[in-house]
This record gives C-alpha cells, sequence and structure tokens, in this order.
C-alpha cells in the first residue's frame, strides 16, 4: 500500500510518502487512520483533527469508510480552495 501526504502533513511527519503492508487487523480506511495515529507523536498530532484533513483512494475523493485490500494508494491531504 503507497500512502502519500501533502502540504503541512509531509511537514509533520517528516516524509512525502511511504510504502507498508497493511497493518495485521487493520481492513477499514477508519481503522487505518486509527493505526497511523498510534506510530507516534508525530503521526499522532498530524491525525489529530481530521476535520483539517481530505483523503484520496487511488486518486479518488473520499469521505466514507471504505474496506481496504493492501494494494491501495491513499493521499492525506488539507482541505484545498479555488480561486
Amino acid at each position: 500500500m503507497k500512502i502519500l501526504y501533502f502540504a503541512w502533513l509531509r511537514s509533520a511527519i517528516g516524509m512525502p510518502e511511504e510504502t507498508i503492508n497493511l497493518p495485521e487487523g487493520v481492513r477499514s480506511l477508519h481503522q487505518l487512520i486509527e493505526w497511523q495515529k498510534g506510530r507516534g507523536p508525530a503521526f499522532e498530532k498530524a491525525f489529530a483533527d481530521m476535520d483539517t484533513i481530505r483523503i484520496a483512494v487511488n486518486q479518488e475523493y473520499i469521505t466514507d469508510d471504505i474496506t481496504l485490500t493492501g494494494n491501495e494508494e491513499i493521499a492525506f491531504f488539507p482541505p484545498v480552495t479555488g480561486g
């Protein structure tokens, strides 16, 4: 699974992307987020307020919990405004 971090999330976590194996017991997007929060202080802080984070799975914006297979590309990014 490829995970991408954009904007201030990239700075907070200290990396732009990573490839991981789907962790044991993680089968949904919400479970993945909870797992991320448990990875250490930087992750806990970055994912503390999910109202400030948007998620795309396989380049498609997601607002609901979904089942994960471990083959997805998941991107975490702040809200984007146009103008």
